[in-house]
């Protein structure tokens, strides 16, 4: 009001929201005054009743400020959530969103259909009492998917506790429903014409068992009739749409356009639906919930028949009276699909039976008799189906488990008026009567208790009750009863009814007949007048189908169609809800007769009314809660908001009437803290000195309000009448107007006198400044005159003294110029003719030398043209023999020595043959000689006529030197052709090679041209390097993340498998009779037929054994089956991957190697990586064939129990496989190491080393393989050596007898006495040395014992000495020995590991070995280990590590929620993992050690794969121990971080809570502070530094708890209204700051914990900075950068101004918000993702201890333990 108004002013200056003035005109009568306006701070409230002026305008007002500005959906109105259907789909409904909701009360977050749904559940655990979720509305405005995303909150929140996903198949139903249930209206294109209540059914624990379903008047007319741009039910479209497939060429289907029963709306297809993809969701469902294939395929025969029924011609005869089928081929189709006789139904179409007392006749029908019966057939088969369907439905949600309590959701249709409405509308009408009754008189009990409550006293409301209505239509000779009465008249119409309906109820109030119409009449109901048309109601009540037609249905082949049919389905016994606090015992109905006479069988108004009332004894026996949806506009516009169909809905849903309710008492209730901090400005400081609160409150509203009817003090709350809360904020708006106003005279009283002091001073220091200033300039002028005076002089002087200088200084020049320039000239004569003569001489000269230069010039270029074509030749050769030397240097190891060895070995031999040939010549020339020489002889032999004797010896000797000179010859030969031969293949060999040579320097030749090509492009990519290097880490912290991913999966189905494994043998050995419920029945629908029949019956003792068994068996072969298809499926996959990924290497190394550098370096890394990569390519198809082959022999091997083992295995490895980047064993440091020096490279060379990286993954995947292949061979091969060894001991034992026994035989009586005393002796003899070595074990034995006994006769010493002792004496004193020299390994028996295993793991406890070495029992452990291997015991070895692994996964499962028992075995398991790393031998670990530690390393064992399982376990430790911290800390995040007040000076200024249901007059919990949850921070940092986590773990594990902090801290503030403000924002930014000091003071910058709370540093921000204008957009989009364009604006919508002095944000600064930040690339998510985990990164730690020096402690207990 812009002006004061009196009474009596005709007008009314007002000025509006948006700034504009308005005269808006008062009246008396005609024109009143308008709606007083709420406060600014109750404008946006989340709860309606919560406003001070409660009235339409102002419900409407502020429900359509939450829905344009804030884009809120939801709004609570008391009880009732109202829920306004956005026509657009928001992320509201994510998981994250659930888990927000999960466990919080109603009034401390948003409003939202989840809090709803969470405070039913709470309700019901807390009550023990069941509920009820009623979602009404009209049609469109989001009934069903409100009623979904109720479903899937208790889906879950409540998921079942064992395996048998009960959840899953609740959701399941939805996709069908839909399907058969659901239809485009032209309200509504996913309109449900059915209604339904879902009964959930949870345990003790309060997890989901099951679910039943009831189903509510099924429109059955849209099976045959559609009106205008309306269509049938989906799944008839979705059959058409999947007709072509070959499953459905039997169903004979084509377009829905040819189909009569689906072509009436003229529009088949509804804008982004795709009805085949909803055809194989339906499938899929149907499959979840255990529907077969079989009964599928049934299901949609049946309804493709009632198609081709639709589209049967029915012709009519001349006479008009009767009518017939020609041969037509749908009725064929129809007979076909449902498996009746074609002839039978063609009669009986169009013909009926009338039957008589005395008799029956078969009577014709027109065509038009003939065509309602046809249709009347059509609706009645699919509403036998979808009774049929939604039992299979409840079947199989139904468990025989007990239920404790159930959640029901009611979905049913909401108050209808269309310009025609019928029968169905009525009885919609009617529900929504009986619902509105219950509702009105629920509220009224809420508010009475209330009252009663607070003890406020209590005054009688007056509210609207629809009771007459109720009875007009369901009362004795109601309207429903004579609809009843008409339809059993034999010639009852329509229009006879309506007369009689005029004449019994026209004197009522709430019926009307019409003036225009005598077959229609009016009911008022308390939404509306709704005029209806008695045309057809007889027909549908009725329900008329001919008994003919369904015997031959009856009749039919297929058992489905049958049984749809059967009488025996008319019995029905309705579910029995069962409770602690309630019970309903629904009588079943009576069976009804198998009479043919339908006066006999119920209307369907009867069974309506019946099944009505059920619902509302179950519903009157829960505690309901109210969804009521609203549709804003019938346009189907995202956003746009209509008063006047919001109004309507409103009134005909009831939530006016609630405000009425409301308004009536004290609908303004604020405890009374909230109004002590919000009005105590208006307090006193005397009234402050009370310390009663309550008593302060009382005394300042007795003095403020003096009625004391507006107010009213409860117990806990203070209640206000309607505009009281309006009164007060306008109180306190003056008291703080006329403070400021205060503040304002004083500080501008202030500013003046300050203002003219400063004038004052200003003044008087000008004057000074200014009179010195004159003085000062006087006395220079007088200094000036008198200094002029002597310049003067000066200057005069100096002007005469300058003018008699000059002269004579021009004489003096001209003197002097005049004597050079004579002197000069006689100068240069003689100068002249000296270089004349030099000049002459030197051309002369010159001319001689030019000569001579150009001859020898000539000469030299001659020589040096020649010289270079020469050296030319001679470099290249030389090049190509430097070149081709070093390329077969590198490819061809080996290749040179060996070249070299045949050169030398072909210069021996060449040596070899030049000494034979100098021996041949120097021993012909020797035999030569001797010849000559012997000749000689012989001459003179003969000369002399010697004796003939020693001529013939002469002549021998001359033969045999001869034979000797031929074989010499020969042997020369000989061995020159084998040299020939040997050297003609060296040459070969030598030709070869120069060949190969050649084609290799070609090849470098390219790869050189190509690596210089390279070189000149690979400058410009040196910067896109740290790109690269940022990518990928980015892409293996991914795929490290996935991995760790799927081993949590992996640990969960383990843990599922041991679940199941405990539930087998529970069955099996605690046998036991388990009762099962005789019958399970629910309310059936409208048909004849009930909806639900459900029936088990129990079975004896032994078969629910065997059946459970069956059932436990069958699921581990199912998981066995599962596990197999997916360990093949990613093996197939990544083999497929790796193929690619080479490939492309290839392809990379062939486009690439093109540009490569010409550089040595480069060029030999490239060579050595081409060889490498071919290697492994080679390498890669070995294994690919081995693995197959083993895959074939672990399948047929292996045995089934021992296959599912393996097959865990192999999903060990096979994920192992999916992230190559992971290898604990430093394998990824390393490589990560070697790919950033390669990359310096080039990027070709980078994509090699990563081939080879994938490739020996891929090898050590096949190890694995080959290694779990050879211990399970090796096992059978020692088994089957073992029997062969026994085999052959046994034949040899029998051989020797044998032998023994026949020589016995063949001995003589003397020999056979001494061979049997030598047989005794040795038999002696080795029984001796078995005795003896018995006798040295019993020593060693007792020398053991003795020890034993020595130490246990010493601590009895020690006792008797402590007793003897003096009392004062308190400390044990004892005398160590002194220790040798041990190697820091340690001795146990092998019948002692169950003992070690238990002492160290399984009854370890963290204060035993707080006071020794941190992670003592893994170094105890790897002693042992390391003294295995010593003694090189691989199955020692083997059973210890596996007895250790599985203890501490028993022990952790055993302790899954003790933070400090978790971080004990983390920090002990990665200790042992980082021992045997450290001593593994692998130098990569070794570069640390101390000699003494590389002593110590592993001998004989390479346990990489136990790394890799440790590996494995330790991120199963952490994931649980984040777990459990997170669990810790989640009570605590909300209250420490928003709500608690550590910051002095910001409070909070009032603003409240919508008040939940629970009980908060004991006040409850105190909340968590946030000294509390950095307390808890410290504990855990403290608990793992105390155990030796390593620094870098525990690093990770506080960025990951932080990230929990914030993800919470920022769900909560996104979705709570009530702390988007000012103070939250300091407070919250004051919080933050607190904990990065904690991460300061505890050294842990660096962890990356402050990066993670990066998005709430910028929320408080957001909080805090200026709202208004352009700038201040630019200033939040650049601070904004960790929140999403979601998170900006709806902080931005949610931020709420606390005093009236802070504007709000307006709507136009969020669009230029949206506007600015449109380009942004980020994930369109509103909330933060709570189960989000970084992956774990456990780096190689290892440990400075020396093993030998390790002292174990003597209350371990180890002393079977020996130090060797």
């Amino acid at each position: 009001i812009i002006k004061d108004y009196k009474e009596g002013d005709p007008i009314l200056h007002l000025r509006l929201e948006d700034e504009s003035t308005l005269e808006y005109p008062v009246g008396p009568k005609d024109n009143p005054l308008p709606f007083l306006r709420n406060p600014d701070i109750l404008v946006g409230e989340n709860d309606l009743t919560a406003l001070s002026y409660l009235h339409e305008p102002a419900v409407l007002h502020n429900l359509k400020v939450r829905f344009l500005e804030s884009n809120h959906i939801y709004t609570y109105c008391g009880i009732v959530l109202v829920a306004i259907n956005p026509y657009e789909q928001l992320q509201i409904y994510g998981e994250e969103v659930i888990n927000a909701y999960n466990g919080q009360n109603m009034g401390d977050m948003d409003p939202h259909i989840f809090a709803v749904a969470e405070e039913a559940y709470k309700q019901m655990a807390r009550d023990e009492k069941n509920q009820s979720i009623i979602v009404s509305g009209e049609s469109g405005a989001g009934k069903t998917v409100s009623a979904k995303y109720a479903m899937r909150y208790f889906a879950t929140v409540g998921g079942s506790a064992n395996d048998t996903n009960v959840e899953e198949k609740v959701l399941a139903s939805s996709p069908i429903m839909e399907a058969i249930g659901n239809a485009k209206t032209t309200r509504n294109d996913n309109s449900s014409r059915f209604g339904k209540y879902i009964q959930i059914g949870f345990d003790k624990r309060y997890h989901i068992i099951g679910a039943n379903m009831r189903t509510y008047l099924l429109e059955k007319s849209r099976v045959v009739f559609q009106a205008e741009d309306e269509r049938n039910y989906h799944i008839f479209y979705q059959l058409c749409a999947s007709g072509s497939l070959t499953e459905f060429k039997d169903l004979a289907l084509g377009d829905a356009e040819g189909f009569t029963y689906t072509s009436m709306g003229e529009n088949i297809f509804i804008d982004g639906v795709n009805d085949a993809e909803d055809l194989v969701k339906m499938r899929e469902a149907l499959s979840l919930l255990g529907i077969k294939e079989s009964h599928q395929m049934s299901i949609f025969k049946i309804i493709a028949s009632i198609l081709h029924l639709g589209n049967v011609n029915i012709v009519a005869e001349r006479d008009g009276e009767s009518c017939h089928i020609s041969d037509d081929l749908h009725l064929h189709h129809f007979c076909q699909l449902l498996g009746v006789e074609l002839e039978q139904m063609e009669h009986w179409l169009c013909h009926r039976k009338l039957v008589t007392t005395a008799e029956t006749y078969v009577k014709n029908m027109s065509r038009a008799q003939a065509t309602n019966a046809r249709d009347a057939l059509a609706k009645h088969i699919y509403a036998f189906l979808f009774d049929w369907i939604v039992e299979q439905i409840n079947k199989a949600l139904y468990t025989s488990t007990k239920q404790h309590s159930f959640i029901g959701v009611l979905d049913i249709y909401g108050f209808e008026t269309f310009e025609i409405n019928s029968f169905e509308q009525f009885c919609i009408n009617y529900a929504n009567e009986k619902l509105q009754q219950q509702f009105n008189s629920h509220v009224f009990k809420l508010e009475q208790e209330e009252y009663m409550k607070e003890q406020i006293p209590w005054t009688l409301i007056d509210f609207y009750d629809n009771q007459p209505c109720i009875d007009l239509i369901e009362a004795k000779l109601g309207i429903l009863d004579l609809l009843d009465e008409e339809c059993k008249v034999p010639k009852g119409t329509d229009q006879n009814w309506a007369q009689k309906l005029y004449s019994k109820h026209l004197s009522r109030e709430h019926f009307e007949k019409p003036r225009m119409s005598n077959i229609s009449f009016i009911v008022v109901h308390f939404a509306d007048k709704v005029e209806y048309q008695c045309e057809g109601f007889l027909e549908k009540n009725r329900d008329t189908v001919y008994d003919e037609q369904i015997n031959i249905l009856k009749a039919s082949k297929f058992q489905l169609v049958a049984d749809l049919f059967q009488d025996g389905k008319d019995v029905s016994a309705p579910a029995v809800l069962s409770g602690k606090t309630s019970r309903i015992n629904v009588r079943p109905a009576k069976p009804m007769p198998k009479s043919h006479n339908r006066e006999h069988r119920k209307t369907v108004g009867h069974q309506f009314r019946n099944s009505l009332h059920l619902l509302m004894e179950t519903l009157n026996a829960t505690t309901p809660h109210y969804v009521r949806c609203i549709k804003p506009n019938d346009e189907k516009q995202a956003f746009v908001f209509d008063s006047k169909r919001a109004v309507q809905q409103l009134r005909a849903c009831g939530v006016l009437e609630t405000i009425r309710i409301s308004a009536a008492g004290y609908p303004s209730r604020w405890t009374y803290m909230d109004f002590f901090s919000r009005y105590r400005v208006l307090m006193k400081r005397k009234d402050l000195s009370i310390g009663d609160k309550k008593q302060i409150c009382k005394n300042l509203l007795e003095s403020l309000v003096k009625d004391p009817d507006k107010f009213q003090f409860g117990k806990t709350k203070i209640f206000f009448r309607a505009g009281q809360v309006a009164y007060l904020e306008k109180l306190r708006a003056d008291k703080f107007r006329f403070a400021c106003i205060k503040i304002q005279k004083t500080v501008r009283g202030w500013l003046q006198r300050t203002c003219y002091r400063k004038i004052r001073k200003s003044a008087i220091t000008l004057q000074r400044y200014g009179r010195g200033y004159l003085a000062r300039r006087y006395a220079e002028y007088l200094r000036f005159t008198k200094a002029a005076l002597v310049c003067q002089k000066q200057c005069r002087m100096v002007r005469v003294r300058r003018a008699y200088l000059t002269i004579r200084q021009a004489v003096i020049t001209i003197q002097a110029y005049t004597r050079g320039m004579y002197t000069r000239r006689l100068y240069q004569e003689f100068l002249l003719h000296h270089k004349a003569t030099i000049i002459q001489r030197t051309v002369r000269g010159w001319l001689e030398r030019k000569k001579l230069c150009r001859a020898r010039d000539a000469a030299i270029v001659i020589q040096c043209a020649y010289r270079r074509v020469l050296a030319k030749r001679q470099l290249k050769q030389l090049k190509i023999e430097a070149r081709s030397a070093e390329h077969f240097k590198k490819l061809n190891v080996g290749m040179e020595n060996k070249i070299v060895q045949l050169q030398r070995k072909m210069d021996e031999q060449s040596k070899d043959y030049k000494t034979q040939n100098e021996q041949l010549v120097v021993a012909n020339t020797s035999l030569g000689t001797e010849v000559g020489k012997l000749q000689k002889e012989l001459d003179v032999l003969r000369s002399h006529q010697g004796n003939n004797n020693q001529l013939t010896s002469l002549q021998e000797e001359i033969e045999r030197l001869r034979v000797e000179l031929d074989e010499a010859h020969t042997q020369a030969k000989r061995l020159k052709e084998e040299h020939s031969s040997e050297k003609l293949g060296l040459e070969q060999r030598v030709e070869e090679l120069e060949r190969e040579n050649s084609l290799l320097k070609e090849e470098k030749e390219e790869m050189n041209q190509r690596i210089l090509q390279f070189s000149k492009s690979s400058e410009g990519q040196k910067g896109s390097v740290p790109q690269k290097e940022l990518r990928l880490q980015t892409e293996l912290n991914e795929e490290r993340l996935r991995y760790q991913n799927l081993l949590k999966e992996f640990s969960r189905l383990e843990q599922r498998y041991d679940n199941l494994q405990e539930e087998v043998s529970f069955v099996k050995f605690h046998p036991g009779h388990r009762r099962v419920p005789s019958n399970q029945s629910s309310l059936g629908s409208d048909s004849n037929y009930p909806s639900i029949s459900l029936s088990e019956v129990g079975d004896t003792e032994d078969t629910i054994q065997q059946a459970d068994l069956d059932r436990g068996r069958e699921l581990i072969h199912k998981m066995f089956n599962a596990a197999m298809d997916l360990s093949r499926q990613e093996l197939e996959s990544e083999n497929k991957k790796l193929k690619n990924d080479l490939n492309e290497l290839r392809k990379a190394l062939a486009e690439q190697a093109s540009d490569s550098t010409s550089s040595n370096e480069m060029h030999d890394s490239y060579n050595l990586l081409l060889s490498q990569l071919k290697a492994a390519n080679e390498e890669l198809d070995i294994r690919k064939e081995e693995v197959l082959m083993l895959k074939s022999q672990i399948v047929s091997s292996t045995k089934p129990t021992e296959n599912f083992n393996l097959i865990v295995s192999l999903n060990i490895i096979q994920l192992m496989q999916d992230w190559g980047y992971v290898n604990e064993d430093g394998e990824l440091g390393l490589a990560y190491r070697g790919l950033k020096q390669v990359a310096r490279l080039g990027f070709f060379i980078y994509s090699v080393y990563v081939g080879a990286c994938i490739c020996v993954c891929l090898q050590m995947f096949v190890r694995l393989l080959e290694a779990q292949l050879q211990s399970q061979s090796r096992k059978y091969q020692d088994e089957l050596e073992a029997l062969h060894t026994q085999i052959e001991v046994l034949k040899e034992d029998l051989e020797k007898k044998q032998e023994m026994l026949n020589h016995f035989s063949s001995l003589p009586p003397d020999a056979l006495v001494e061979f049997s005393v030598q047989q005794e002796i040795t038999r002696l003899t080795n029984e001796n040395l078995d005795l003896k070595e018995i006798v040295e074990k019993l020593e060693k034995n007792e020398k053991k014992l003795k020890k034993q006994l020595k130490i246990y006769y010493k601590k009895v010493q020690e006792l008797e000495g402590l007793k003897m002792s003096r009392p004062e004496l308190t400390r044990q004193v004892t005398v160590q020995r002194k220790e040798k020299d041990f190697e820091g390994m340690l001795e146990y028996y092998k019948e002692d590991e169950s003992l070690l295993v238990m002492t160290l793991i399984t009854d370890m406890k963290p204060q035993a070995v707080s006071a020794t070495v941190p992670c003592l029992p893994a170094y105890i452990l790897f002693m042992c280990i390391r003294h295995s291997d010593y003694i090189n015991d691989d199955q020692k070895v083997h059973s210890l590590l596996t007895s250790t692994i599985n203890a501490i996964k028993k022990v952790l499962k055993k302790h899954n929620s003790d933070f400090e028992m978790t971080s004990f075995w983390l920090a002990n398991t990665s200790r042992l993992l980082h021992c045997l790393k450290q001593y593994s031998g692998d130098e990569a670990f070794m570069t640390q050690n101390t000699p003494k530690q590389n002593e110590h390393c592993l001998k004989n064992f390479d346990l990489a794969e136990y790394r890799q399982v440790l590996s494995d376990l330790s991120i199963q430790i952490y994931q649980q121990l984040i777990k459990i911290a997170e669990g810790i800390l989640q009570p605590m995040i909300v209250s420490a971080m928003l709500e608690s007040g550590s910051l002095a000076g910001v409070k909070p200024m009032g603003y409240r809570n919508r008040s939940s249901s629970m009980d908060c007059e004991s006040g409850g919990p105190g909340g968590y502070t946030l000294e509390a949850l950095i307390r808890q921070l410290g504990d855990f940092f403290g608990i793992m530094r105390d155990h030796g986590l390593d620094p870098e773990i525990g690093q990770q594990v506080i960025r990951q708890l932080f990230y929990s902090i914030n993800a919470v801290t920022l769900n909560n503030l996104l979705l709570r209204k009530d702390v988007c403000s000012w103070s939250t924002g300091m407070q919250l930014r004051y919080n933050v700051s607190q904990m990065e000091e904690w991460l300061r003071g505890r050294n842990l910058q660096q962890s990356g914990a402050v990066a993670t709370i990066e998005p709430l540093i910028q929320a408080a921000q957001l909080l805090q900075v200026k709202k208004k204008t352009s700038q201040d957009v630019e200033a939040i989009c650049s601070m904004c950068t960790s929140l999403t364009t979601q998170q900006i604006v709806k902080i931005l919508n949610l931020y709420t101004p606390l005093n009236e002095f802070e504007e709000r944000v307006t709507v136009s600064f969020i669009r230029d918000i949206q506007n600015h930040l449109q380009d942004r690339v980020e994930n369109n998510q509103l909330l933060v993702d709570t189960k989000h985990t970084y992956p774990v990164l456990f780096p190689y730690t290892p440990s400075a201890l020396s093993l030998e020096s390790l002292h174990i402690p003597a209350s371990l207990n180890l002393h079977f333990l020996t130090r060797v």
